[in-house]
């Protein structure tokens, strides 16, 4: 028997690409939180980064095929999603607090989750608060200190002048209209997406999300650090990483590889690599290197 689904709203998504599928495609209504579910099989839920619709994920989706059921989130103001009525309230505690009663109303089972960047660090978050929930993490891109790369020495408590400074400068960007946040939005992807279209599709949904979501969200980032929690975790954890968009400044593998197995060095059966194709988004930049780490890790 299939589980009602209590929450979310609908997505756009390329359904060409998910007509393997062959059972059931459908959404519900919760505000702020967007949940779309295809197929049928053990739970996925799949958590998208700052500012993504959960379409990002079709490919891999694709990929991984039949025998999961998949649970695609957009969260709250991202991508034109309504956001929180008060964000600076906390915007993770209050959307991880959506998404685990999204997983408890619908009866979730060890559901296995995948986070890319934000959405990796808010997996993390929740496996800490709840080590039983998830029976296994997929992290794409994301560290549990996202400061610690800039300012190695930074604590939570020291980055949150440098991340007052930028969370204002970021909403001094309300005002900016749809074209010039576009166009901001796509310059930015450049380091973090390979192909045009693909910088397209994700500065269209920088610039339609939520200023004051955006900014919030990225405070509280750069200020919460989980590497000292990471020992809460109780499931197994496969990590994949990026370098090579910023090896024209230095930066190498191996280095890269260290400050991942440094940030994660408390969290006790996990699985490191790096992409050496792919920037950021590498479900898109390298999918072969995902897919491939998926097929053999789930």
């Amino acid at each position: 028997m299939k589980r009602i689904i209590v929450s979310g709203g609908i997505i756009l998504i390329a359904m060409a690409s998910l007509m393997f599928v062959h059972h059931h495609v459908h959404a519900a209504e919760k505000p702020a939180l967007k949940t779309k579910v295809v197929g049928e099989g053990k739970d996925v839920l799949m958590i998208p980064g700052l500012t993504c619709d959960g379409s990002v994920w079709d490919s891999t989706i694709e990929a991984m095929g039949e025998g999961y059921e998949y649970h695609i989130l957009t969260l709250p103001g991202f991508a034109g999603n309504a956001p929180l009525e008060n964000v600076e309230a906390g915007f993770f505690t209050q959307v991880q607090k959506m998404v685990m009663e999204y997983i408890d109303e619908n009866n979730l089972e060890n559901p296995i989750i995948i986070g890319h960047s934000l959405g990796g660090f808010m997996a993390l978050n929740i496996a800490i608060v709840r080590p039983d929930l998830p029976s296994k993490l997929v992290i794409v891109d994301s560290l549990p200190f996202l400061t610690a790369i800039q300012m190695p020495n930074a604590s939570a408590e020291s980055a949150k002048g440098f991340a007052q400074g930028m969370k204002m400068q970021m909403a001094a960007a309300a005002n900016q209209t749809y074209e010039q946040r576009f166009a901001f939005q796509k310059q930015m992807l450049s380091s973090m997406i390979i192909s045009e279209e693909h910088k397209e599709i994700a500065a269209d949904w920088g610039a339609k999300s939520d200023i004051t979501t955006v900014a919030q969200a990225m405070y509280e980032l750069y200020t919460t650090d989980l590497r000292d929690q990471l020992d809460a975790i109780k499931t197994p954890t496969l990590v994949l990483g990026a370098w090579i968009a910023y090896k024209d400044f230095g930066v190498v593998r191996e280095t890269t590889l260290n400050n991942f197995k440094g940030q994660y060095a408390k969290l006790n059966e996990v699985t490191i690599d790096l992409s050496d194709k792919g920037k950021h988004f590498i479900m898109w930049d390298d999918p072969e290197f995902l897919h491939g780490w998926l097929k053999k890790f789930l």
